[in-house]
């Protein structure tokens, strides 16, 4: 199956009620008038792309619109495609190599599918021949480290744990050493996703930063945050905090597949200008694909014809 056809399949719920929501607001002509376009605006809101987004997506359309002189159902699709991948930006692919170490410190309040993300991830690079080692950093809670064993055992990745309420720098210092020393090509760090205490996270992920600067300077370091797409708006507002606390780099967005709101993927891209990676479309191992802008707009909005 093709990246194309994957996104298709994943966001079917929302690329059906967007594609119900354009005929309807064209239904009775063929091309669309100021009006039109607001409701088109509120179909946006409702795919929950947000109000700021949403606003920022109209005002470039309209402008276009009145460059070139046609409001057209085609005119208007071909642009709002044009305007979504430029909002998306450039593929940014995740791609460690074999021979030279990759961390990934993986961040993101609990039960946004961090830790599943991080056993996908395990399956995809062992599959691409790299050796994998996992670090359950978060120690606030047994089922966090019981949860990452079992994606270890399931992948066939070695996991660094600690007991419980140990201090996950320690963890990550073993980690990096035991990386060494399996001569592993990716490092994954599961870590808490405490945001009720913001301080306390800036300072516990501050220690881990450090600690992977100190020893390993020489590692690729990639700071991958994990959002919920059914959470809505709340994904944007803890991408927002994170980037604050965290230095993020990088994305991933997971349950695309689970309502008609996968507008979150552009609110995000929007309000945080972090690149989007990764996005998870399904439970299985091969679920976890690269975030393909121009996919992802090619199964969000219907055809232009």
């Amino acid at each position: 199956m093709g990246l194309l056809d994957t996104f298709r399949r994943g966001l079917k719920k929302t690329r059906d009620f967007v594609s119900s929501g354009l005929n309807r607001i064209a239904a009775s002509m063929g091309h669309f008038d100021d009006a039109m376009l607001d409701e088109l605006e509120m179909l946006l809101v409702q795919a929950d792309v947000g109000m700021a987004a949403a606003e920022d997506i109209l005002a470039r359309l309209k402008s276009r619109i009145r460059e070139d002189g046609d409001s057209s159902r085609t005119a208007v699709l071909t642009a709002l495609r044009t305007i979504l991948r430029e909002i998306l930006g450039r593929p940014h692919l995740l791609r460690p190599q074999k021979g030279a170490l990759t961390i990934l410190l993986m961040v993101g309040v609990n039960g946004t599918g961090k830790t599943t993300t991080a056993g996908k991830l395990c399956h995809r690079f062992s599959q691409d021949g790299l050796k994998v080692l996992l670090a359950a950093a978060d120690t606030f809670r047994a089922a966090a480290i019981e949860q990452l064993s079992h994606w270890g055992d399931r992948t066939g990745t070695p996991v660094i744990a600690h007991q419980v309420g140990a201090d996950p720098a320690a963890v990550v210092f073993d980690a990096i050493s035991g990386a060494r020393a399996r001569h592993a090509d990716v490092l994954i760090i599961d870590t808490a996703g405490r945001l009720h205490n913001k301080q306390n996270l800036m300072d516990e992920l501050g220690k881990i930063r450090r600690v992977i600067a100190r020893e390993a300077p020489d590692a690729v370091c990639e700071t991958l945050l994990v959002i919920d797409a059914t959470t809505g708006q709340n994904a944007v507002q803890q991408a927002k905090v994170f980037r604050e606390v965290a230095a993020v780099t990088g994305l991933a967005i997971t349950k695309l597949d689970g309502n008609a709101k996968g507008g979150v993927a552009i609110a995000v891209a929007h309000q945080t200008q972090t690149p989007l990676m990764l996005a998870g479309l399904g439970e299985g191992l091969e679920d976890l694909i690269d975030f393909d802008p121009d996919a992802f707009v090619d199964a969000l909005l219907p055809a232009e014809s």
